[in-house]
């Protein structure tokens, strides 16, 4: 399976086919009409002056096709220090069950140890049963007790 694709650090050459993964989940989240990022925007947040995410790609090996994402970026807990947040993982449909999910995690997860995170923190939507049992599979702790919020200023 590890033969079938690699994972690299993403590239600005990829953002086109990283914001269709972004739309393609937004789709199965029901929630296409939220998205409103650009490719522009991902250009000058990701590889401007002060980039403030990062991604790694998953790419076929037959194909040279990316197939899944995995976008993160740093937050700073006041109790613990460095945290790698992990904005989506994605996996395009027609990929999934084939260990791609598996590869992103685990190079993620070790990327975040390599930059002297003290851990890794993301969300899921508790109706999407396949993410939240494949999160479980790590020993992933989920919190009930905190409530997400949100402002959007535009």
């Amino acid at each position: 399976m590890s033969d079938d694709y690699h994972i690299r650090k993403g590239v600005e050459a990829d953002l086109p086919t990283v914001l269709e993964l972004i739309k393609e989940l937004a789709i199965y989240e029901r929630a296409l009409h939220e998205v409103s990022n650009t490719i522009e925007m991902m250009k000058r947040d990701g590889f401007g002056e002060e980039p403030v995410f990062g991604f790694l790609v998953a790419v076929s090996s037959e194909t040279g096709r990316i197939v899944g994402l995995s976008l993160y970026y740093y937050r700073y807990s006041t109790w613990k220090g460095k945290r790698l947040y992990l904005e989506d993982l994605i996996v395009t449909e027609s990929e999934r069950g084939k260990g791609v999910g598996k590869l992103l995690m685990d190079h993620t997860i070790e990327f975040g140890k390599s930059q002297n995170c003290t851990g890794m923190m993301w969300q899921a939507l508790d109706w999407n049963e396949p993410a939240l049992n494949f999160y479980k599979l790590y020993g992933a702790t989920f919190d009930s007790e905190w409530v997400n919020c949100h402002l959007d200023f535009a």
